[in-house]
Order: C-alpha cells, then sequence, then structure tokens
C-alpha cells in the first residue's frame, strides 16, 4: 500500500470537506447567531454525532476491520454484521423517539431556564435522530471500502452533509428562524440517506457481495460483539465526558456554541492530518500484523509520526497566534458579536495545545486495535476521560467555559503517555531516533515562526490569508529539508 499517497488522498478529501464545513458554519452563525437557536441545532446535532462515532467510525470501525482483514474479507461475516447492525440501529431510533424528551434534558439541563427552548430542541433532535439510521450505515459501508484500500468515495461523503446544510442556510432569508431548524434537521435526515445510498451503489457495483441477510449468531458475531461492548465502553467514555462539558456548558448563555466553534477551528487539523493517518493505519497495520510483518509496522509508524507532526506543528502556533482575528473574519457577521469573537479565541489557544497529544494517541490506538487488542484503549479512554470530567466541574466555578478546553488539553496529554506506555509493554512501537530529532526539530522552527507572526498586524481577511499563506510557503521547504536531512 503506499501510505503516503493514501493519507494525502483522505486528508485532501478531509479538507474540502471542512472548508464547506466551515462555510456552513459562518451561515450558522449569520443566520443563528450564538445564542438560543444555534444553541438547539448544535446540542441536538450532538445526539447522532454521538451514535454515528460510537456505532459507525468509532467501536464498529476499529473492531470490524482488523477481523475482516484477519478472515480473508469474508462475505458472509461482512453480510452479518450489517445487518445486525441494521437491527441495532433500527432499535436504537425507537427508543430515542420514545425517550427523546429526558435525552435532552440529560443533554443540556440548562436549556430549561428558558422558556420553550427545551420543547423544541427535543422536536428538532427527534427529527435529527433519523440520521442515525443512514449514517452509521454509510459509516460500516465505508469501512468495508477502507478494507480494500479504497478510501477517496468514503471520505468525500461528508461534503455531502455540509453542501445540503449549506443549501438550507441560503434559504433562511425567505422563512422564520424557527421555521429554518426544521429545515435544516431535514436537510440532515436527506444527506444521511443520499450518502447510504451512493456508498451502497460503489459497494454493488465493486461486487463485494454485501447486502443484508437473516442475522445469524455465530461465533464470529459472538467474538465481534464482546470486543464491541468493551470498546464501546470506552468510546462511551468520550461521548459522556462531551455530554458533561456540553451540560456544564449549558449554564453559561452562548457556551455551548462558543465551544462548538472553536473545537472545529481546533479539529480541522486534526480531522485533515490526524484522522486520515489513522484511517489509513487502521488497513495497512492490520494487514502487516496479520503477515506477522514487525517491521513494515515500525516503519508505517515512524513514517506517519514525522510527517503527520511536521504538518500539526505550525498548526498549533498558526492557531494559537491567529485565533482571535481568524474567529474575527470568519464569523464577526450579523447575530455574532464581538465578545463571541473573543470566548471562541480563548478557547481555541487553549485547546490547540492537545494537537501533538491527539496526533500521537491516534497512531498508537489504531496500531493496538489493529492488533485486536480492545481492553487497553478503553481502559486509557476511561482513566484519562475520567479525569477531564472531573477537571469540567471542578473549574466552572472559577473559569466557565475554560474549564472544558483546559480539561481536553490535560487529558489528552495522560492519554497519549497510558497508550504509549502500553505500546511499548507490547512491542508494537519502536521510534527511531531520526524520528525524535525530527519532531524536535519541526516544533523550534515553527515556534520561531511563530514569533514573527505575532508581530504581523491583521487587519482584513486578505490579510489574514496572505499572512497563512506566507507562514506555510516558508515553513514547509524548510520542514521537509529537515525530514530528508536529519
Amino acid at each position: 500500500m503506499k501510505l503516503g499517497k493514501h493519507i494525502f488522498g483522505v486528508g485532501a478529501m478531509t479538507g474540502i470537506s471542512r472548508i464547506f464545513g466551515f462555510v456552513r458554519d459562518m451561515l450558522i452563525a449569520r443566520t443563528l447567531g450564538a445564542g438560543r437557536l444555534s444553541d438547539i441545532f448544535l446540542a441536538a446535532f450532538k445526539l447522532p454525532n454521538l451514535f454515528r462515532d460510537l456505532l459507525g467510525e468509532g467501536a464498529l470501525s476499529a473492531i470490524f476491520i482488523p477481523m475482516y482483514t484477519d478472515l480473508k474479507k469474508d462475505d458472509y461475516f461482512a453480510k452479518n454484521v450489517f445487518s445486525w447492525l441494521m437491527v441495532v440501529l433500527l432499535g436504537i431510533t425507537i427508543l430515542f423517539e420514545i425517550f427523546m424528551p429526558l435525552v435532552v434534558w440529560i443533554l443540556a439541563p440548562g436549556f430549561a431556564e428558558a422558556p420553550g427552548k427545551m420543547e423544541l430542541t427535543v422536536l428538532i433532535s427527534r427529527i435529527m435522530f433519523f440520521y442515525v439510521i443512514f449514517v452509521c450505515g454509510a459509516a460500516f459501508l465505508s469501512a468495508i471500502l477502507n478494507a480494500f484500500s479504497k478510501f477517496l468515495l468514503a471520505a468525500f461523503m461528508p461534503v455531502l452533509l455540509n453542501i445540503m446544510l449549506i443549501g438550507a442556510l441560503l434559504l433562511s432569508a425567505f422563512f422564520a428562524p424557527d421555521t429554518i431548524l426544521y429545515i435544516m434537521a431535514g436537510t440532515v435526515v436527506l444527506s444521511g440517506i443520499i450518502q447510504f445510498g451512493i456508498l451502497w451503489e460503489r459497494i454493488r457495483t465493486k461486487h463485494f457481495g454485501l447486502h443484508l441477510i437473516k442475522p445469524k449468531w455465530t461465533p464470529g458475531i459472538k467474538s465481534l460483539f464482546k470486543r464491541l461492548g468493551i470498546s464501546i465502553v470506552g468510546n462511551g467514555f468520550y461521548q459522556i465526558t462531551i455530554i458533561i462539558g456540553t451540560l456544564v456548558a449549558s449554564f453559561e448563555n452562548g457556551a455551548v456554541s462558543w465551544l462548538y466553534y472553536s473545537d472545529r477551528i481546533v479539529q480541522l487539523p486534526f480531522a485533515m492530518i490526524g484522522l486520515a493517518v489513522g484511517t489509513v493505519l487502521m488497513s495497512s497495520i492490520s494487514t502487516a500484523l496479520a503477515e506477522k510483518n514487525m517491521r513494515s509496522v515500525y516503519i508505517q509508524q515512524n513514517s506517519s509520526m514525522r510527517r503527520s507532526m511536521m504538518l500539526i506543528m505550525p498548526c498549533l502556533v498558526g492557531l494559537f497566534v491567529l485565533a482571535e482575528p481568524i474567529i474575527k473574519y470568519l464569523f464577526e457577521y450579523g447575530a455574532w458579536t464581538a465578545a463571541s469573537t473573543h470566548a471562541v479565541a480563548v478557547a481555541i489557544m487553549i485547546q490547540v495545545f492537545v494537537l501533538p497529544a491527539m496526533m500521537i494517541s491516534q497512531i498508537y490506538s489504531k496500531t493496538l486495535y489493529a492488533s485486536q487488542d480492545v481492553r487497553t484503549p478503553v481502559k486509557t479512554s476511561m482513566i484519562s476521560l475520567g479525569a477531564a470530567s472531573v477537571i469540567y466541574l471542578v473549574a466552572f466555578p472559577f473559569i466557565g467555559y475554560l474549564s472544558i478546553p483546559v480539561g481536553v488539553v490535560i487529558s489528552g496529554y495522560l492519554k497519549n503517555f497510558l497508550l504509549r506506555r502500553a505500546c511499548k509493554k507490547k512491542a508494537l512501537i519502536k521510534p527511531d531516533g531520526k524520528t525524535i530529532r525530527a519532531i524536535l526539530a519541526f516544533s523550534a522552527l515553527a515556534g520561531v515562526m511563530g514569533v514573527a507572526l505575532w508581530f504581523i498586524n491583521i487587519n482584513s481577511i486578505w490579510m489574514l490569508f496572505l499572512a497563512i499563506i506566507i507562514y506555510a510557503v516558508l515553513y514547509l521547504p524548510i520542514a521537509y529539508v529537515i525530514d530528508k536531512k536529519i
């Protein structure tokens, strides 16, 4: 497998998706501001995304791909897993439609203090939750394609959601503010149906033989569900931490939106680099481990670490230095205020320091999952995310919403430490001297250039783009030479 080529391809597609995502968020900010309406939409949108991560792109993919690869991509196994997934998703959807008022109250109890806010959130959440069936199904179909080293179409799918939501937001001028929430919720569901349909057609035309069958309880399914149950506990801790963060933030007006936008900015480089690395490594390292080729595993890990850290360090420095102008010139229009800009910028300047830990943790965790070790990532998640939740609750009375990014950073490095220790004990990692020296050099280079960037006067969006372009044009060639020569 051409690792660099696939990582670049997935990263590029993710980048396109995130660009459209920023256009979408700019329109949400302009249309809904950072208050009641945006809080309702973003809180409701968290529910289907939670299950997408938990049952689709998260636990299931991490468990299924190594088993599928180890079973030589057995058709019947894939059909049976897919059929069980659809049954489970249907049952979850029915339960959540019934108990949605309780779910929303648990997710955002602070909404009850504003008249009508809780009721409208429940209604929008009920509409949007049907997205779960289709997006989780689409995530499983993407896992099948990824196992066959077909990455690009799956990586492009999120673009459809963003394009369709952009279209819905452009219609907002013709409708009352509350009405646009219903249109956006319906658009989310429709995008899931389209994503599922496109991926299903690709699977069918490639003759992978996937279709629904009567689910059967086989030893393979039993093993998968056992591992899935363990993995869901770990992923569940992550989602519970997000819920606790939302719950805490809901008591500060606008904080849910501030944290959403800060997280979107910080997650952009991680999505383009870290998730691309993780997606490709999941398949390539699973294959190498199945062949018992540890030399290939170490080479892929070190190459991924150098390339990902070469790209993430300038993102860290750039986002720290340019946080305020980025938010100001991207979002400060219409209903968005200068106070919201400052609130989001401060959150970014704290949370951005978690990026290196997230990047390396992605490599460690995917290696453990590829080795079919599910328990270790779960244990590390439970410990690190438990620590984050404690920080959220203890620090909120003193620093308000900023307790969430502080907790994210501390727990991120704790998780990285625990995963590295676990991989080292199992002889699943072997960092070489070149990788360590390169990472230190990238950090120093980005830091020096960041100091220079600090003194540039950013007074327009064009000046912002120019500063970013100059920073990248100067940094990347030097970093490339360092990677080759060090």
